[in-house]
């Protein structure tokens, strides 16, 4: 996309009716194309989205010297890292942009090269994603970390060594790091309070194909027995159940019917009972979901996000949109990233009406509670959204507001669309197809 193509007209009053696909999870795929790395054979991954993030992570693994082509089938890699080296420091901090996706290549490169090199980090600005703690755990694995002006320089001058580990709070990132980590560490790794997402489940479902072994127990602790050698794997990909649930709460905000092949009810039961209380409707098959708005009221609703199996944060943002269209209050509480709710501020501009406080609201205190982060929300409605000029803040926040144009009366212009390509493969072609009116200025697309 081209940066005369970063600003999309929308017309909105819609339904947006149709079919999509969604393909493998932007929160799983990029982490196991990393754990490739680790290997001393190709590895196949099938279901492959084309997202920014892939694109960021193959660049990254060409540059240390990982052979990487389409497979056989459309959504297809094969990656080959039988000869890798070290990259220039200039070309990683090129390639790696604003991803945070990097730092996920310490583990692996230090088991096989003894060094790494990690450019400074971005990502969507949501709150606080600290990395010192990727870092802390990488010192305790016994590497030697040099920060210097363009980055961090990690060393390993011996074999990294099993540890014990307990996170304060179950990331995703900490628990991806120490997995990519300790599956060629010597000895055994105790990993307490882990995330255990669908994603996390899936990236170890791969390491194990490579040849670790790691044991997942109920209490979120996750035990990797280090071994000598991993091999290559071929795994296809998780379905992306972020993206369904967003492309579900579009159907909901526009009155329409969207079926999302390829969206898995397992790993969205949590969002599918939210969505049924709300009033939209859903009907499951093999194949995938079809989500719609049944007609009548839509019924306000007490939410708290929370790690899985909770509501996912990713999930928040494209619901609150259909929660303006809804009878009564709606309270929020976000607890996951504590300014995940600025967002609204632009859906009240577009006539929401949208308020935020401090205070744990509708659930139990939180870890943001007392320390002055607008993180609950009362959600007032039914409000008829207004076409207005809109300024993308993140990935999901993005795709939130397209939902808010989609349903409102009259004209939107959304600047920054490029940044939605980090996680929603084809959006344009997809809105086109549920026959959403968007141009580009000078190109119409639908």
């Amino acid at each position: 996309m081209t940066v005369n193509d970063d600003v999309l007209l929308v017309h909105g009053g819609t339904p947006l009716e149709g079919e999509i696909r969604v393909r493998g999870a932007k929160n799983l795929v990029p982490k196991a194309m990393v754990a490739a790395l680790l290997g001393s054979a190709p590895s196949r991954l099938r279901n492959v989205p084309d997202i920014r993030d892939v694109r960021v992570v193959r660049g990254l693994l060409q540059l240390h010297g990982v052979t990487v082509r389409p497979g056989d089938e459309p959504g297809e890699l094969v990656m080959d890292p039988t000869r890798v080296e070290s990259a220039n420091v200039a070309d990683i901090d090129a390639h790696a942009g604003s991803s945070r996706i990097p730092i996920l290549f310490c583990g692996p490169l230090l088991h096989r090269l003894g060094h790494a090199f990690i450019p400074g980090l971005g990502g969507c600005d949501i709150g606080g994603r600290p990395i010192d703690f990727h870092f802390d755990v990488l010192r305790q694995f016994g590497a030697r970390i040099e920060k210097r002006a363009d980055g961090q320089y990690l060393e390993a001058p011996q074999r990294l060594r099993g540890t014990k580990i307990r996170l304060p709070y179950p990331s995703v990132g900490a628990t991806e790091q120490v997995l990519l980590t300790a599956v060629l560490a010597e000895g055994v790794t105790e990993l307490s309070n882990a995330a255990v997402e669908p994603e996390i489940e899936d990236l170890i479902c791969v390491l194990q194909k490579m040849g670790a072994i790691i044991a997942m127990d109920t209490d979120r602790t996750i035990r990797i027995t280090g071994v000598d050698k991993l091999g290559g794997y071929t795994h296809r990909a998780l379905s992306d159940r972020l993206e369904a649930a967003s492309w579900a709460s579009a159907a909901l905000a526009t009155e329409g019917n969207i079926y999302v092949r390829g969206a898995q009810q397992r790993s969205m039961m949590t969002f599918l009972n939210t969505y049924r209380k709300v009033g939209g409707a859903f009907e499951i098959d093999d194949e995938g979901i079809r989500f719609w708005h049944p007609g009548g009221q839509l019924k306000s609703i007490a939410l708290e996000t929370d790690v899985h199996p909770g509501f996912q944060t990713d999930w928040q943002q494209p619901l609150v949109v259909a929660l303006t269209q809804a009878t009564g209050l709606s309270i929020i509480h976000e607890t996951v990233y504590e300014s995940r709710l600025g967002f609204t501020s632009a859906l009240n501009q577009m006539g929401a009406h949208i308020q935020l406080y401090r205070e744990c609201l509708g659930g139990s205190d939180c870890r943001f509670g007392q320390r002055n982060f607008l993180h609950s929300a009362v959600v007032s409605g039914p409000t008829k959204l207004q076409g207005a000029d809109l300024v993308i803040p993140d990935l999901r926040g993005g795709f939130s507001y397209l939902i808010a144009a989609l349903a409102a009366q009259g004209t939107s212009r959304v600047h920054g669309i490029g940044l939605i390509n980090r996680g929603y493969e084809n959006f344009m072609e997809k809105l086109v197809e549920l026959g959403a009116k968007v141009e580009l200025p000078g190109k119409a697309l639908g």
